[in-house]
């Protein structure tokens, strides 16, 4: 709980959460618990991104399953104060290594909004690639995909 505030306001900064979707308060809790439940329900789900100097919440990073879809999915967000730091790129990098490494999934994919330029560049970086459109929230997006050596 004590990360809750940074997080509900972060996915209410319009920028951030453009790709997303802006959450208010109440709802942002929603998801904050949602996100956490996902651990009891499925074994994967979400972690904070922590700065390890400061302990400072820069923001979430998950491996979880979505509705619908049989893989493994991989995901990031960060909070605004710290784009363009790698942030997201390591901390995912650390989610597909333990996909891989810890869980021994055979693949992970990601959704990915066409305009997101930011997610499509760690994306990239994680050596992913592009696989079919896909729709999530009535939107259409790009699934990434990364198969296991």
């Amino acid at each position: 709980m004590a990360d809750f505030d940074a997080f509900a306001e972060s996915v209410a900064d319009v920028e951030a959460s453009r790709f997303t979707g802006r959450l208010d308060r109440k709802y942002a809790f929603r998801v904050f618990a949602a996100q956490t439940g996902t651990w009891l329900l499925s074994g994967a789900g979400w972690w904070a991104m922590e700065l390890h100097d400061t302990g400072e919440l820069v923001g979430r990073v998950g491996a979880f399953y979505r509705d619908g879809f049989p893989d493994l999915e991989i995901g990031w967000f960060t909070h605004r104060s710290f784009w363009r730091r790698g942030l997201a790129s390591e901390a995912a990098l650390a989610v597909v290594r333990y996909a891989f490494d810890v869980r021994g999934e055979p693949r992970v994919t990601s959704f990915i909004d066409p305009g997101n330029t930011a997610s499509l560049r760690v994306a990239e970086r994680l050596g992913m690639h592009y696989e079919r459109e896909a729709e999530i929230w009535d939107t259409a997006v790009g699934m990434y995909a990364l198969e296991r050596d």
